[in-house]
C-alpha cells in the first residue's frame, strides 16, 4: 500500500480531545487506503516544562541527560495516539526513536539524522499494522543514547520518514491553515497560498516564517518530499487540497514575482570602525564569531580607504554579548585591529522572497521606492537570486510590511 506520512504539532495533541480529533484523520487516510507514518510532539507546552526541571535541577547539566528527560514528552503522545487508534479499532502500534531506529550524531541537544531503519516498520505493516506512530524529535546516538534534535525537530523527522519510506506526501498539521503572504496578525491582506516552491519556503523560514522549521525544508528540496502544511482545526480537506503545498517549482503553473513578505524583529546591527583591508581579515573576523556561537546573517564592507575599511553584519539581538566577547578577544590577541565597536539592538529584518524574481528586473527599485514613500530609511541590503532583505528601524518594521505587501499585490492570486 503507498505511504503518507502525517505530523501533529504540540499543539493538535495538546489535549486527549485534540489527540481523538488528530486519531480521526488518520483513520481516515487508513480508510483511503494508505499505511500511515504518524509523527507526533510533545503535548503543547510539555517540553518547555520538562526543559525547566533540567534547569532547576541542574545549570551546568550534562546533554546525555537533557535528551533523555526532554524526549519523553513525544514518548507519552505516540503512546496516547497509538492507544486512541486501537480504541478506533485501527491497527496501531507506538515506535521510540531508538525503536526505529532512526539514527543520528553524538550532538546531543542538535543532533543530526544519519539514517533511518525501514525493515522493522515495514515489516509490520505486511503483518497487517497500519499506523506506525513515532515519537518525533529523537533519535539513537551511536553511542546507544536517546539523542535529541533541535527546537522543531519533529518537522524534520516528519521529512526524512517520508524521504526514506518514499511516502506520497508528507502532511504537517499545525494550528495555521496554510503559508501565507506575510504574517496575518501585521496586515489582513494577508492571502494563503495553494503552492509554494521549496526553494521560496526554504527563504522564508530562515527569514523568520514560523510555519516550517527550516532543516525539513531543506531535507524536503534534497529528496523531492512533497510538504503539505495544513490545520489540525479545521476539517476541510475533502479533496486532498486544503493548506499550503510545498513543491517543485516546476509544478506550479504560475505564481507572482514575489510569493511573500518576512521579517526577523529581533535583529541587531554591529559595526567594526577602521579595520586593516587586507587578506584574511574576513576570516580574522567571522572564525571567531562562528566559534562563539553567532549566527552572523547580513554582511557589508565599505570601500577601503588609506588601508582601512568598515566591516557591518547583522546578528539575533540575543547573541550581541556573544559577539562583543568575541570581537573583544580578537582585539586583544592582536588578530584584529579595530578603532572601535559600534552595536545598534534596535533594528529588525525585513524580506521579500520570490523565485520569479529571476526572471523579472525592477523588483529592488519597486521595494525601496515603497520604503522611500513611508520614510523609513535603510540601513543595510544584501540580496540573493530569489531574495532581497533590509535592516530597518524596529519601529518601522509592521508599517514596511504592510507596505511591500501592498506593493507587490500579494493580497492578489497570480
Amino acid at each position: 500500500m503507498p505511504v503518507l506520512v502525517m505530523k501533529f504539532g504540540g499543539t493538535s495533541v495538546a489535549t486527549l480531545d485534540r489527540i481523538r480529533r488528530a486519531a480521526k484523520r488518520v483513520g481516515r487516510e487508513v480508510a483511503n487506503g494508505y499505511d500511515v507514518i504518524v509523527i507526533v510532539s510533545a503535548m503543547s507546552g510539555k517540553t518547555n516544562e520538562l526543559v525547566g526541571w533540567v534547569e532547576e535541577t541542574s545549570k551546568l547539566y550534562d546533554a546525555r541527560e537533557y535528551d533523555a528527560v526532554v524526549s519523553s514528552g513525544e514518548q507519552v503522545t505516540a503512546g496516547l495516539m497509538a492507544l486512541t487508534l486501537q480504541e478506533m479499532d485501527v491497527p496501531a502500534r507506538s515506535w521510540q526513536g531508538w525503536q526505529v531506529p532512526l539514527k543520528t550524531t553524538s550532538a546531543h541537544a542538535a543532533a543530526r539524522i544519519e539514517e533511518i531503519g525501514t525493515e522493522a516498520i515495514n515489516a509490520k505493516f505486511a503483518e497487517g499494522m497500519r499506523v506506525a506512530v513515532v515519537a518525533g524529535f529523537q533519535g539513537i546516538s551511536p553511542e546507544g543514547r536517546i539523542t535529541t534534535l533541535g527546537r522543531g525537530g519533529s518537522d524534520t523527522t516528519a521529512v526524512a520518514f517520508a524521504a526514506a519510506f518514499e511516502a506520497e506526501r508528507c502532511d504537517i498539521y499545525t494550528d495555521v491553515d496554510g503559508v501565507y503572504t506575510t504574517d496575518p496578525r501585521i496586515t489582513s491582506k494577508a492571502r494563503k497560498l495553494d503552492k509554494i516552491a521549496f526553494e521560496e519556503m526554504l527563504e522564508l523560514a530562515s527569514l523568520g516564517a514560523k510555519v516550517l522549521q527550516t532543516r525539513s525544508v531543506e531535507l524536503a528540496m534534497r529528496y523531492n518530499v512533497k510538504l503539505r502544511v495544513l490545520s489540525s482545526f479545521e476539517d476541510n480537506d475533502i479533496d486532498g487540497t486544503a493548506g499550503t503545498l510545498v513543491c517543485d517549482e516546476e509544478d506550479i503553473m504560475e505564481s507572482n514575482v514575489v510569493a511573500g513578505v518576512a521579517y526577523s524583529r529581533d535583529e541587531a546591527k554591529m559595526t567594526l570602525l577602521s579595520v586593516a583591508d587586507r587578506p584574511g581579515i574576513a576570516a580574522a573576523i567571522f572564525g571567531p564569531l562562528a566559534d562563539a556561537g553567532v549566527n552572523v546573517d547580513m554582511i557589508v564592507q565599505n570601500i577601503s580607504e588609506d588601508g582601512r575599511t568598515d566591516m557591518t553584519f547583522s546578528l539575533p539581538v540575543n547573541q550581541v554579548d556573544r559577539a562583543k566577547a568575541a570581537m573583544e578577544a580578537v582585539k586583544n590577541s592582536g588578530d584584529v585591529n579595530y578603532a572601535e565597536l559600534v552595536t545598534d539592538e534596535d533594528v529588525c529584518k525585513v524580506s521579500v522572497v520570490g523565485i520569479g524574481m529571476r526572471s523579472h528586473a525592477g523588483v529592488a527599485s519597486q521595494m525601496f521606492k515603497a520604503l522611500r514613500d513611508e520614510g523609513i530609511n535603510i540601513k543595510v541590503i544584501t540580496t540573493s537570486e530569489i531574495k532581497i532583505s533590509v535592516l530597518i528601524e524596529r519601529k518601522y518594521m509592521e508599517l514596511a510590511v504592510q507596505a511591500l505587501h501592498d506593493t507587490f499585490g500579494l493580497d492578489k492570486a497570480a
